[in-house]
């Protein structure tokens, strides 16, 4: 019958199924049952709450309903304290187990794979902790056109500490960053340390050590950072750096002719994105240069193809080739720029 009511009844006293409510309350209001009644429950006996009546033993009686609270709230203290019990054996056996020392770091386990920084001083302490460790190569992307002194003072310990210890150094820019004189007098301070090249546009910022941990932007405001260990994520901005760099000018090389008087390099990037649908203010962006400088970049163009609208303006980039479908930029001849059929 015990196993019966395990199976069939699996509660206590405090939660009575609804067959055994209707037999218990009918046994406290008549003073008690007949056995055959409590046959359908037998949970009632095996939880001690009807027991049979001495006097005859077809009947049961049953226990009053205080000394079954009592029974309960005993159990229920009882249960709290085993619980503390085994609280307490826990809280001991992890300050034992702590208490013999870390675990030995694993060689591929340095870090977790991503871990996000918040704040600058977080992020200097991090870059800090991975020049210190680094000894063979240091790859960075630098967007944003001209280097302000700040930024280029603000990493001038990391770079000076790598170059004492024989690191290469090789930096991304944009072609932009060729005018800014902190930028020169940097590389000429680091010699043969570091090796710079620039492109139209480059990647959002990035600083790899050894092939290991890279540093890319969290933000957009650049206060937050994300440390990358994982060895397949690192390996691909790797990957993305030397296309990138094999694409790139080197800073002391002169930047390529365009082939059309009167447009330089520059201009033939903003007209190439302009006729990608691109607006001045993302134009600006993706060069390193400011909305203003690039809308005079647009009117010098405006004004060297004959274009007097942005809709003309990009009919001539077209046809003058700078729009990069036609290989390298076609000149406009005179009678070209004056033609009725383009404007």
């Amino acid at each position: 019958m015990a196993g019966h009511g395990t199976d069939g009844h699996p509660h206590g006293a405090d939660r009575l199924c609804e067959a055994g409510d209707r037999v218990y309350s009918r046994a406290v209001r008549r003073g008690r049952v007949p056995r055959r009644d409590a046959e359908p429950v037998p949970c009632l006996l095996e939880l001690a709450l009807l027991h049979p009546d001495p006097d005859d033993m077809d009947w049961l009686v049953p226990t009053s309903p205080q000394e079954v609270m009592t029974r309960l709230l005993r159990g229920m203290y009882d249960e709290v304290n085993a619980s503390r019990r085994r609280v307490g054996a826990a809280v001991e056996a992890f300050e034992r187990y702590a208490g013999l020392g870390t675990l030995p770091a694993s060689p591929s386990a340095e870090g977790p794979a991503i871990r996000v920084l918040d704040g600058l001083a977080r992020i200097q302490a991090a870059m800090d902790e991975a020049t210190q460790a680094c000894t063979r190569e240091v790859l960075t992307v630098q967007p944003g056109g001209i280097r302000r002194e700040a930024e280029l003072s603000e990493g001038m310990h990391r770079a000076t500490a790598l170059r004492g210890r024989g690191v290469r150094m090789r930096d991304l820019y944009t072609h932009v960053a060729r005018h800014g004189h902190g930028l020169l007098s940097y590389l000429e301070l680091m010699g043969d340390a570091v090796e710079a090249r620039t492109l139209d546009e480059v990647i959002e910022r990035l600083i790899l050590f050894d092939r290991t941990v890279a540093f890319i932007p969290a933000n957009a405001e650049r206060t937050m950072a994300l440390e990358l260990r994982h060895p397949a994520l690192v390996e691909y901005l790797g990957t993305v750096f030397e296309r990138l760099w094999r694409l790139a000018i080197p800073l002391t090389a002169p930047l390529p002719d365009t082939g059309i008087e009167g447009i330089s390099h520059r201009e033939q990037s903003i007209a190439a994105l302009l006729a990608e649908g691109h607006q001045d203010a993302v134009i600006a962006e993706r060069l390193g240069i400011s909305v203003r400088t690039c809308r005079a970049h647009i009117a010098r163009l405006s004004e060297t193809l004959g274009a007097v609208s942005r809709t003309q303006l990009g009919v001539r980039i077209a046809q003058a080739g700078l729009d990069g479908s036609q290989g390298r930029p076609t000149p406009l001849t005179a009678a070209d720029r004056g033609s009725p059929s383009v404007r």
